[in-house]
């Protein structure tokens, strides 16, 4: 069954029409208009790391005629002065670091900051310019624009253009530990300064796209942001190929043919994707992180929000192996490990939904009963040193996967998809942190040996997951729940360490739900076409296809979901999560 899954869902923002602006030119004019007419003004353009600033310095900054330009990162500390401070941080592992708590204002030179302060103070008149990542951190500023950019637009040009870290001279760096470094220390620095700049900025500059800048006014921006949190929404999804990649989405989402493969799809990982917005002609690209991170309460709700904070912790993700090969055989850390080594405060709790499978399909699933794990171990590290391959029939077993069925994950399971598998993947959102055990002799995408992390793995593996306990409470855990004229609804896990509930409802007639004052995040795991609406007319329609994935925010309360289109009359399903109270 192939889709008509929408590539670029858009909110539609209603009542700012003419407050979004394209290209350079118009940029100038609608903040020379701004600018002008004071004897001095000050204008500040605070940037995301990775934001171009070569290109806001020619397309932009030399249109006006400003008295003083001040490039804020000149008083930034030099780059040993920065290793020093992030050493313990940066770690020498090539993919884990220690999460950040620094403050920007730690990654600047105190006096060369109020050098620059007292030249913008000591200028009398005319146009003052600040720009740079921690502009505001030199004023406030009379007239506030925030350029930003998503995290996935990041790791573009750090691929491909050659980008690397705010500060560090790297660019020809491993890119795993460029984005180790962006990923656990500037990403959460620079959302901690740019949260209160985003709910004051007068213009947010949207730079995600080379030479085509978007802007719009901090009024329209907010009003847009709140109204996503009334109504369901999509974000942006992106694909990306790896060495055991599939070819089913490639097929099913219409993805550029000429592509070896498609390994994941980020369908619902709002720390690294786009929320587009539309402002009448105009359509603007931001993080759908800004979401969560100036609306988390009508987002997530009351509960949520006091138990996770500005972080939405439901990831939904495709992993494609249909035409493709074994993911890597792996084991997520347990709650304290990671508290303890990596300074996050949950873990990758997860879980395979099987869209698709193929004839002899599995998921390697928990450890063989009556194995010793000191074998298991050393076989594996045997594996490592390329003395002989990880012997996984003696010690995991292979558990056939077939459409629909769930396979439960909690952290501590050593697990894999099999080649041959769709799977959706909903899970806790602390993605990065998968300890590969054995990646089948493979190389990556960059020609380099993947890393395996074999020293962390085996302090987390859970050596009682075995035979009996994966069968027992780990497979199709499926529960009636309530059923009534044309749908019924299932229980189909999560286990009770994950704090993830999730239910399927299958329908031939409307369903309702409710948020229950928690966000809602769910797919269209069976059937063409579906549609969301308010029973009280709340908001406007909203129409899913087959494998997307949606988000109801907590603020909507009552939703109703239908068969929709050609779907009418045929079976359809979803599969909910929320976050268990």
């Amino acid at each position: 069954m192939r889709t008509t899954y929408n590539k670029f869902p858009e909110v539609n923002v209603q009542g700012y029409d003419d407050e979004a602006w394209q290209g350079w030119a118009s940029v100038h004019s609608v903040l020379n208009a701004r600018v002008s007419g004071s004897s001095k003004t000050i204008l500040i353009i605070d940037c995301y790391p990775g934001v171009r600033l070569d290109e806001l310095e020619q397309q932009l900054l030399t249109t006006f005629n400003a008295a003083l330009v001040v490039n804020i990162e000149s008083a930034r500390r030099d780059e040993q002065a920065l290793h020093d401070l992030l050493a313990r941080n940066l770690t020498d592992d090539r993919v884990f670091g220690v999460l950040s708590c620094h403050h920007l204002d730690e990654f600047f030179d105190t006096d060369k900051l109020n050098l620059l302060r007292q030249q913008i103070d000591a200028t009398p008149n005319g146009l003052v310019i600040v720009y740079g990542s921690g502009a505001a951190l030199a004023h406030p500023g009379d007239v506030l624009v925030y350029a930003d950019l998503p995290r996935w637009e990041i790791q573009q040009r750090m691929r491909h253009d050659g980008l690397g870290n705010w500060g560090a001279d790297n660019e020809d760096e491993d890119i795993l530990r460029r984005y180790k470094r962006a990923f656990f220390i500037e990403w959460r620095v620079f959302d901690r300064h740019k949260t209160p700049l985003l709910k004051r900025a007068d213009y947010l500059l949207d730079t995600t796209v080379a030479g085509a800048p978007v802007m719009v006014s901090g009024e329209a921006l907010r009003a847009g942001l709140q109204q996503t949190t009334t109504q369901p929404f999509r974000v942006a999804p992106f694909f990306d190929p790896g060495v055991w990649g599939g070819q089913w989405m490639k097929h099913q989402f219409d993805l550029d043919p000429s592509a070896p493969n498609y390994a994941w799809c980020f369908d619902c990982v709002p720390e690294e994707n786009s929320l587009l917005l539309r402002f009448g002609h105009v359509r603007i690209e931001i993080p759908s992180q800004d979401l969560v991170l100036t609306y988390p309460r009508a987002l997530l709700g009351e509960k949520v929000h006091a138990r996770f904070g500005a972080e939405f912790p439901i990831r939904f993700d495709f992993l494609d192996t249909i035409g493709g090969q074994n993911l890597s055989f792996q084991v997520h850390p347990v709650t304290e490990y990671i508290q303890q080594q990596f300074g996050m405060h949950y873990t990758q709790d997860e879980s395979y939904y099987i869209l698709e499978a193929e004839p002899n399909a599995v998921v390697y699933l928990g450890t063989k009963t009556g194995i010793v794990p000191e074998e298991m171990l050393d076989d594996l590290r045997a594996a490592g040193r390329g003395e002989k391959t990880f012997d996984d029939e003696r010690f995991v077993n292979q558990v056939p996967a077939r459409k629909h069925d769930h396979f439960l994950i909690p952290a501590g399971t050593v697990h894999c998809s099999g080649a041959g598998t769709m799977v959706l993947e909903i899970s806790a959102t602390p993605y990065i942190f998968t300890f590969k055990l054995w990646d089948w002799g493979r190389l990556g995408l960059d020609g380099l040996p993947r890393p395996v992390h074999l020293d962390h793995g085996q302090q987390v593996i859970d050596w009682q997951r075995d035979t009996q306990w994966v069968h027992n409470n780990l497979i199709n855990r499926i529960e009636p729940i309530a059923e009534g004229d044309g749908w019924r609804e299932e229980r189909t896990g999560m286990h009770e360490r994950e704090f993830i509930e999730t239910r399927r409802h299958w329908f031939t007639t409307p369903v309702t739900h409710h948020t229950h004052g928690g966000v809602n995040v769910l797919n269209l795991v069976e059937g063409a076409q579906a549609v969301v609406d308010s029973p009280s007319g709340a908001f406007a329609p909203f129409v899913v296809h087959y494998a997307e994935t949606f988000i109801i925010p907590a603020a909507v309360g009552e939703y109703r979901i239908s068969p929709s289109g050609d779907s009418v009359g045929q079976p359809l399903a979803t599969i909910k999560a929320w976050v268990r109270g």
